[in-house]
């Protein structure tokens, strides 16, 4: 009668077991639902699947979240089992007693337990492994769909660019032709300037297009950063006076050579400051920082303006996007300081709070010293 007492307390505890795992599979099959809309429902499977669920608790702990029942306490008997995330430790599972029970396997719990608790730290890991591959597919599949917009917008800027460029040129080139002819009615006078002022900005869009579309060749020489922020800063002083902006200047010295075409890096810092401008209009602080980390050049941009929300950062160099009035922007600006500094083998790290203001971080990689190089060159033609 004993063994047939025991036989049914183990089928029993399995029954709890397995309906603690099924619950917890059950749970765990949405893939919509978030892990934080997941793990107190895992937490509520624990206390009845073990022995004495009317005396147990339990406690969920991922990247420092908590997620317990509503009876669980600190101390008393506990048997855990750590939460692995490839292969490192994220968190844990936790199931304790209140009261004191009979030794068992394990203090006053039993091996099957043992194996129990092990299998739901090892399934919520998984859970979480699962989940982080899927945001990693989701955003790799954003940027192939992204880099095929850019690839397609690049050709069709490149197309148009070509067919604007000549018969701008003319309209450009005739008006101020005309503005020359003496005794100009002052109407007329008024519109060729209209129409000289629209053709040179039309010509800066043009410009700008070839720029996304790599359809101008960069000049690469070897540059000094320096260099390029104080000769672009010459005509941005003024600028930044007049809008109240304070201007600071952090340049590293001494720092190595960039391999760059200048006129290019120049567009970028232009660009760069004269969206930070924009973004004071009441005025504030534009700090420029020059530095060397590692193989790298880093041109940082700081202001005090606006900021940006997460949503427009998530959209900053996708062409034609711009947050400004139709008369204001063109929406290429970043793009092209994207395409300018990828070209140049570098990347940008952009942080923005709203209210607060904008960094852009910029790395190039830095040129190899002259010496270096011929070093190199003797080597290989030895």
């Amino acid at each position: 009668m004993s063994e047939e007492r025991s036989d049914q307390n183990a089928l029993r505890e399995r029954v709890k077991e397995l309906t603690c795992l099924y619950g917890l599979a059950q749970l765990a099959a949405a893939p919509d639902t978030p892990l934080e809309e997941i793990l107190p429902g895992v937490v509520e499977l624990l206390p009845p699947a073990w022995q004495y669920p009317e005396i147990a608790a339990g406690r969920i702990i991922l990247d420092g979240r908590l997620y317990v029942t509503a009876n669980f306490k600190e101390g008393g008997c506990a048997q855990s089992a750590d939460i692995v995330v490839d292969g490192r430790r994220r968190g844990g599972v936790e199931v304790v007693y209140l009261e004191e029970r009979p030794a068992m396997d394990e203090g006053p719990f039993l091996k099957e337990e043992r194996s129990l608790i092990t299998a739901v730290a090892r399934q919520i890991g998984l859970l979480v492994e699962r989940r982080q591959a899927d945001r990693d597919k989701a955003r790799l599949r954003e940027q192939l769909r992204h880099a095929d917009r850019l690839a397609t917008i690049g050709q069709l800027a490149a197309g148009v660019a070509h067919e604007l460029n000549e018969p701008l040129a003319n309209i450009l080139g005739f008006a101020q032709l005309l503005q020359k002819q003496p005794d100009l009615a002052e109407q007329v006078a008024e519109d060729l300037g209209k129409i000289v002022r629209a053709s040179l900005h039309g010509r800066e869009i043009i410009k700008k297009l070839m720029l996304f579309a790599r359809a101008a060749p960069a000049r690469t020489t070897q540059v000094q950063l320096n260099a390029v922020v104080e000769q672009s800063m010459d005509f941005l002083e003024s600028r930044c006076a007049k809008n109240g902006v304070d201007l600071i200047r952090r340049l590293s010295p001494r720092l190595p050579a960039v391999t760059a075409d200048p006129s290019q890096l120049q567009q970028v810092l232009v660009n760069l400051v004269v969206n930070s401008i924009h973004a004071m209009p009441d005025g504030g602080t534009l700090t420029i920082t020059t530095r060397a980390a590692g193989n790298h050049l880093v041109l940082e941009i700081e202001d005090t303006g606006m900021g940006m929300s997460e949503q427009v950062l998530k959209q900053i160099f996708i062409p034609f996007f711009t947050t400004k009035d139709i008369h204001e922007g063109t929406g290429l600006g970043l793009p092209v300081v994207h395409g300018i500094v990828t070209s140049h083998g570098g990347r940008i790290n952009v942080q923005s709070v709203s209210g607060r203001g904008s960094r852009f971080e910029i790395l190039l990689p830095a040129a190899a010293p002259e010496k270096d190089k011929e070093n190199h060159t003797n080597d290989v033609s030895g």
